[in-house]
C-alpha cells in the first residue's frame, strides 16, 4: 500500500526557513520521480519541485534559487528546504509520487505553510 506522509509545516516569519519532510513507503523511492507541490485558498495546485530517479531535479520560476528538493532513498524520504521565505509562499504543501508506466498518481495529505509578513 502507497504511502506519502508530509510534515515539517509551521507559521514562518518572512525570510525565515523551514524544511518539509515527506515519508514514502509501499514502494521503492530510489526507481521513482517524486515532486512537491502547493496550493494556495483561491489558486490551482502548482508544482514546486521536483526530482527523478536519475538525480534530476527542477523547480518553479518562483522558488528558484531559494527552495531545494532532496532525496534519502536510504530513509525513504523526500525533503524540501525553503529559505528565504515569502508571505507567498503560503499553502498547504503537497507530496507526490508520479504514476509509472500509466499507474496511479499517489498524493499526501498535505503540510500547511504559513509566512507572516
Amino acid at each position: 500500500q502507497v504511502q506519502l506522509v508530509e510534515s515539517g509545516g509551521n507559521l514562518v516569519q518572512a525570510g525565515g526557513s523551514l524544511r518539509l519532510s515527506c515519508v514514502a513507503s509501499g514502494f521503492i523511492l530510489s526507481i521513482n520521480t517524486l515532486g512537491w507541490y502547493r496550493q494556495a485558498p483561491g489558486k490551482q495546485r502548482e508544482m514546486v519541485a521536483v526530482t527523478t530517479s536519475g538525480g534530476a531535479t527542477s523547480y518553479a520560476d518562483s522558488v528558484q534559487g531559494r527552495f531545494t528538493i532532496s532525496r534519502d532513498n536510504a530513509k525513504n524520504t523526500v525533503y524540501l528546504q525553503m529559505n528565504n521565505l515569502k508571505p507567498e509562499d503560503t499553502a498547504v504543501y503537497y507530496c507526490r509520487r508520479f504514476p509509472r508506466a500509466g499507474g496511479t498518481d499517489y498524493w499526501g495529505q498535505g503540510t500547511q505553510v504559513t509566512v507572516s509578513s
